[in-house]
């Protein structure tokens, strides 16, 4: 477990020992706080279903957008730069198992994205001052932000996995996570038995009812099974490329 923190550790220190941080989190607050005087001024208006802010704050067109970018450059030197730069290989000959390694640097990225969307607990304050705001609402919501954070980092630290190059890793892994993202625009005219597989993996209702405040175990199951499963094909690449001579 200390191997693990310290890996985590490290990620962390990479990650606010760097610009990328900063200007990442700068644009978020800015173009966040954008969005969010625009959900206000929309609310404002008379007649306006203020009962949906939460859902136009977590299912906004912004927050996919973001993630979607994000997620890759998170993930992309995880895995990748450490083995162009060769440092990868010293990590695995010491007393470390590759699971560790993907494991560790996964919750750094994790940590990060999850500072990232912090903030957006200081627009939920405001408005809850001035109406009302379901808190269960807004605990699932944030709930919904970390497991699919998670599966998203999941899936970018698998990309990392498969080349030396950030870049190929960046695109490997936007290129992944549109395919999950753009599973929902098949479910319309589909059979019954696929609109049933569409609808469990469609993570664009998935934050809908994150966002109403509804917890249905099968979204757990289908979020942590994913980041597993992507997770150990990250240790399996990099078990392999170790035995590799």
């Amino acid at each position: 477990m200390r191997k693990l923190f310290s890996i985590v550790g490290r990620e962390w220190r990479a990650y606010f020992l760097s610009p990328l941080a900063y200007v990442i989190l700068t644009a978020y607050m800015f173009l966040n706080g954008l969005i969010f005087s625009k959900i206000v001024s929309f609310l404002s208006s008379p007649g306006s279903p203020r009962e949906r802010f939460l859902s136009l704050m977590f299912t906004n067109t912004f927050f996919w957008i973001f993630t979607l970018f994000i997620v890759p450059v998170l993930t992309m030197r995880l895995l990748a730069e450490e083995r162009r730069s060769g440092t990868l290989e010293v990590l695995l000959t010491s007393p470390v198992s590759e699971a560790t390694v993907v494991v560790g640097k996964f919750l750094g990225a994790l940590g990060f994205f999850l500072v990232v969307w912090a903030p957006s607990l200081a627009f939920i304050l405001y408005i809850r001052s001035k109406t009302d705001v379901d808190l269960g609402a807004v605990a699932s919501g944030f709930l919904g932000i970390a497991l699919l954070g998670a599966y998203f980092l999941s899936i970018g630290t698998f990309a990392s996995a498969l080349t030396k190059n950030q870049i190929l890793a960046a695109i490997l892994a936007f290129a992944m996570l549109i395919v999950v993202f753009s599973a929902g625009l098949f479910e319309a005219g589909a059979d019954p038995a696929r609109q049933s597989f569409i609808g469990y993996v469609n993570v664009w209702d998935h934050m809908d009812e994150f966002a109403r405040g509804v917890v249905d175990t099968r979204r757990l199951v289908y979020y942590l099974s994913g980041t597993a499963f992507f997770l150990l094909l990250a240790a399996t690449v990099l078990s392999s490329k170790k035995e590799t001579p």
